[in-house]
């Protein structure tokens, strides 16, 4: 429990991806406060060993937790809640939500039975994809991409580097050519290339990705614990959205300007965490 007198939501991804489900956390539940935490020392977690995310992950919220108690944790990252919740939730008492590519609601809203999955290519890769696939969307024709560039070019967003439109281009092809009218953004990095990816797929009718599903997640289960909270219970002037935005590495250039541009306005930025690890 934070202790506060409204909840307190701590947000982790391996960059900036994360951003994009604070965002819904923080419309859905405008009065709470959100902890950020970002491992982009480590970044990006598809390239690295398993044991490697699992071990980061749970050392670093749970020394966040240890300085920011918090009353419910969202793993924003693909990565990290395919292989480290299990641990995670071994080793800390607050409930844990972790976010799975939206494959089953984008199967229910196809109108062609035509899908395009954007992924990492870790992602990609895995197996749990494939299920999610046979379980949900077996009657749809589905196309995946797991392009490296994706995360990259999201994470020049905060830097202010325009998105190479051309290469993005070039890199969703197979899906324009496949036809489909619905996307998963299977990481939270890419509902921040929103505007971008429209340009390069049109025709697409239905965008879809977990933020909504994980905000309604986390207010049920601050509900269950007695942590519910309306809009009216924190002052918006005194209290910014994000109480700090800890990053394992540097601090992002230009990143305070860009969580303001989304509504995440942080009282307090700090890098370089846990200088001692």
């Amino acid at each position: 429990m934070s202790g506060s007198s409204v909840p307190r939501v701590l947000v982790f991804d391996s960059g900036i991806g994360g951003l994009s489900v604070a965002a819904c956390v923080h419309e859905r539940l405008p009065a709470a406060a959100m902890v950020y935490l970002a491992d982009n020392d480590a970044f990006p977690y598809g390239s690295q060993p398993e044991s490697v995310v699992i071990e980061r992950c749970c050392a670093l919220i749970a020394r966040a937790l240890e300085q920011y108690p918090c009353d419910a944790v969202v793993v924003a990252c693909n990565t990290a809640s395919t292989i480290a919740l299990p641990h995670l939730r071994a080793i800390i008492k607050v409930p844990v939500v972790g976010v799975v590519p939206a494959v089953k609601p984008a199967a229910a809203q196809t109108l062609n039975q035509r899908i395009g999955i954007l992924a990492t290519p870790a992602t990609v890769r895995r197996p749990y994809l494939d299920e999610l696939v046979r379980e949900f969307a077996s009657h749809c024709l589905v196309g995946r991409v797991g392009h490296p560039g994706l995360v990259q070019w999201a994470e020049g967003l905060a830097r202010g580097v325009a998105v190479p439109q051309a290469e993005l281009d070039s890199a969703l092809a197979s899906l324009r050519e496949a036809k489909v009218d619905t996307v998963v953004l299977g990481c939270t990095h890419y509902p921040l290339l929103l505007d971008s990816l429209k340009q390069s797929l049109p025709e697409v009718r239905f965008w879809v990705d977990s933020g909504d599903a994980i905000a309604r997640r986390v207010e049920w289960l601050l509900a269950q614990t007695g942590r519910s909270v309306d809009a009216q219970g924190q002052d918006d002037a005194m209290c910014p959205p994000v109480a700090v935005a800890i990053f394992s590495g540097e601090i992002p250039e230009g990143i305070t300007e860009f969580m303001a541009g989304l509504g995440l306005q942080p009282k307090e930025v700090t890098g370089s965490w846990p200088g001692d690890s």
